[in-house]
């Protein structure tokens, strides 16, 4: 009897075990991690003061690491596009839409260029080098390949292909500006993220492509119901002129449910 109770002890003690109230927030890594850092920081801060809870901001290296660590229970609060949320869904799900400009709860990808690269539209693309931020980006790259796709062209097949150097946005752009591919695929907010490092007039945009559902706040399904609602209450209580969002570059957050991205699920299938 007291060599069951021995081992019964053990394993308890070796399983893993979820404090409530200490979460690990983080973010798809499509800036350099001093802009992410400026971006997350104080959303952890604000989200442990109003929960109560004890958030804590980190990194990780590119997009597969991202989704790994949302996958095994590593990151308990991500940030990401509606590309990298439906792949992580059956672990995660989603709270809140962001909310953004123009797009509001959605956002779009362009197409760009160097001004002598003689690429005026969509279908000059056959046979180019193209580099976009990565496979698992949907402003860099499911937004053009849809587009693609309604202009008769298969990205993968129709264009020479390569991905950034750690899925950045600025890379793309710097590549582009500098020749040494013939165009790019970046969301249409990042257009000017890397203005400090190209020439001035050395890209253009040759096109906006399509439409998608707004990047998502999601938590792991295992958290505790009623940690889920504080973090809800606490986003949906944000307004435009809250340090928070300015950080974040965006006006609001909108409730969201699974659902809404089945949008992306259809795209995929």
């Amino acid at each position: 009897m007291k060599k069951i109770f021995f081992v019964v002890l053990l394993v308890c003690l070796q399983a893993p075990v979820l404090h409530a109230g200490d979460y690990k927030l983080s973010m798809l890594p499509r800036f350099f991690p001093e802009k992410l850092t400026a971006m997350i920081t104080p959303l952890a801060a604000y989200l442990s003061l109003e929960t109560g809870d004890s958030i804590v901001p980190v990194l990780t290296d590119n997009f597969a690491a991202y989704q790994t660590d949302l996958e095994q229970g590593k990151i308990y609060i991500g940030y990401q596009n509606p590309l990298v949320y439906v792949k992580v869904s059956d672990t995660h799900e989603a709270l809140a839409t962001a909310v953004k400009g123009k797009g509001g709860d959605k956002f779009w990808g362009i197409i760009i260029t160097r001004p002598d690269s003689g690429l005026t539209k969509i279908t000059d693309l056959k046979g180019k080098k193209v580099m976009i931020v990565g496979k698992e980006s949907a402003g860099g790259f499911l937004s053009q390949k849809l587009t693609l796709k309604q202009n008769g062209l298969d990205v993968e097949r129709d264009c020479l292909l390569s991905i950034a150097a750690d899925n950045r946005q600025e890379n793309v752009i710097i590549s582009v500006s500098i020749g040494d591919v013939d165009a790019g695929f970046i969301r249409s907010s990042a257009l000017h993220k890397a203005d400090e490092f190209i020439m001035p007039g050395s890209i253009k945009q040759v096109a906006e492509t399509a439409w998608l559902p707004n990047w998502a706040i999601s938590v792991n399904r295992n958290m505790p119901q009623a940690s889920k609602d504080a973090i809800k209450r606490a986003l949906l209580k944000l307004t435009a002129k809250s340090p928070v969002m300015s950080a974040m570059g965006l006006e609001a957050f909108k409730s969201a449910s699974d659902s809404d991205y089945n949008v992306i699920r259809r795209l995929l299938q």
